[in-house]
């Protein structure tokens, strides 16, 4: 017994030496002790997005997020920042003059509003993705730069557009300051004042449009009562009349023409 003792002594002598003095003056450890608790450890899968390539231009994931994130808004884009909303306007007003209910039909005038609308914007798409989207994409600026970048030629086609009378209504309304300059104006307030501004001017070409047509109306009207043709509807006998009339003055050339020069 007196040597296992020894040999006890001795082994705990040696482990005392391999751990160290610190292990030396805690002394010896006490099984029947509590243990302060660890914290676990959580180990799982994990997914991290690297914003920017190796050669520092936006990753591809962050690009496509951007995509898709244009695609769902770009209906309201269309409608508030482009000329989609005025000439689609106008070329209703002017089926309607003509008294062709579904003719030509809606999704025709909102495709040649579209490609309309595409032509007279070409240029300030073009300076837009010189401006912006470019310098991003070869990671020259930041999205927040290229944000700034881009809008600014949008938001001045949209100014020169746009009545003061439209934004100082807008600006009263939310009832903020009165911009100092042009470049004072939010893109908030700008965008329903333009939308304003655009309905004004599609308004106003329709009546245009319409006086004639109104005309020729009128004349029929007038020449079927004196006949005592009451039962006979007078848009039956004005209709074909009103289409040689738009046609003889090449109607769509005409109308088109005005819409792309009220852009220039």
């Amino acid at each position: 017994m007196r040597s296992l003792a020894i040999a006890g002594a001795l082994a705990f002598a040696a482990a005392i030496a391999l751990a160290g003095p610190a292990a030396a003056a805690v002394g010896p450890v006490d099984p029947s002790a509590p243990v302060s608790p660890v914290a676990p450890v959580v180990s799982g899968p994990g997914v991290s997005v690297d914003i920017y390539g190796a050669d520092g231009t936006p990753s591809s994931s962050i690009v496509v997020l951007i995509a898709i994130t244009l695609l769902s808004v770009a209906p309201s884009l269309l409608l508030m920042t482009t000329s989609f909303t005025k000439i689609f306007v106008v070329l209703t007003l002017t089926r309607n003059a003509l008294g062709l209910q579904g003719t030509p039909p809606t999704q025709v005038l909102a495709g040649l509003s579209l490609f309309l609308s595409l032509f007279i914007m070409g240029p300030v798409l073009g300076q837009m993705n010189d401006s912006g989207v470019q310098p991003y994409l070869n990671g020259d600026v930041e999205f927040s730069e290229a944000l700034d970048a881009g809008v600014a030629p949008l938001k001045d086609f949209m100014l020169d557009h746009t009545r003061e009378s439209d934004i100082a209504l807008m600006t009263r309304a939310a009832d903020a300051e009165n911009p100092e300059t042009q470049e004072d104006v939010s893109m908030t307030t700008l965008m329903p004042a333009f939308m304003l501004s655009e309905l004004r001017s599609a308004f106003i070409i329709g009546f245009v449009i319409f006086v004639p047509f109104l005309v020729i109306d009128l004349v029929v009207a007038g020449a079927l009562m004196s006949m005592g043709m009451m039962m006979l509807p007078p848009v039956m006998v004005s209709l074909p009349f009103k289409l040689l009339l738009f046609v003889l003055v090449d109607g769509w050339t005409l109308i088109i023409t005005a819409l792309i020069g009220s852009y220039t």
